[in-house]
């Protein structure tokens, strides 16, 4: 099910509207859609360098509408964002992720934001939990623009050779980052 919309998506990235499609894609895939807009920012920014940066921003703008849609129907479809959260098999780390986001809350949507974790989960849950609307909300505006920015200047800057490091590298980069910052925080809240 999922490859022919994988497919779809690689698509649109070179027809003339794909701006459009790139702005749905980030909003739909904060909330409900399963594929994440980097399948269209790579071949688009490796297309047309020049314009790397301005397809980030349409991704992070696009994202954070679409993350507030996702804080919405958690906040008020609880029912529905479980299960558009089963639909695609993340409800199982639904109440891992709730526990996280009430005892870390900014940290974690910062920390997942960055990750390949699905966003829709974060924003979902962060409804759900029913973090402070404002703090979510400049969350996924740094966690969002941090990916899609960081992505459009690797591909500016490398070009075709950055399409491996993002897709693989950057990940296992983050992740790592990520880790040692939580492993931060936890030592510093056992240790006082």
């Amino acid at each position: 099910m999922l490859r022919p919309l994988y497919d779809w998506t690689l698509k649109q990235a070179a027809r003339p509207n794909a701006e459009k499609v790139l702005a749905a894609i980030s909003f739909a895939e904060s909330s409900f859609f399963p594929i994440p807009p980097d399948v269209m920012l790579v071949p688009m920014a490796l297309a047309k360098p020049e314009r790397a940066y301005r397809l980030a921003l349409i991704c992070t703008i696009a994202s954070v509408l679409g993350g507030l849609l996702g804080y919405a129907i958690g906040y008020y479809l609880a029912d529905v964002g479980m299960k558009i959260l089963g639909l695609f098999g993340y409800a199982g780390n639904l109440d891992a992720f709730h526990n996280w986001i009430q005892e870390w809350g900014a940290w974690a949507i910062l920390a997942k934001g960055l990750t390949p974790i699905p966003f829709k989960l974060v924003t979902i849950a962060s409804g759900m939990g029913q973090l402070n609307i404002f703090i979510f909300t400049v969350c996924c505006i740094v966690t969002r623009g941090a990916r899609f920015f960081l992505s459009a200047y690797l591909l500016k800057r490398f070009g075709p050779q950055a399409r491996e490091l993002i897709e693989k590298r950057l990940y296992l980069a983050v992740g790592i980052f990520i880790a040692i910052l939580v492993l931060g925080f936890v030592a510093i809240k056992f240790l006082h």
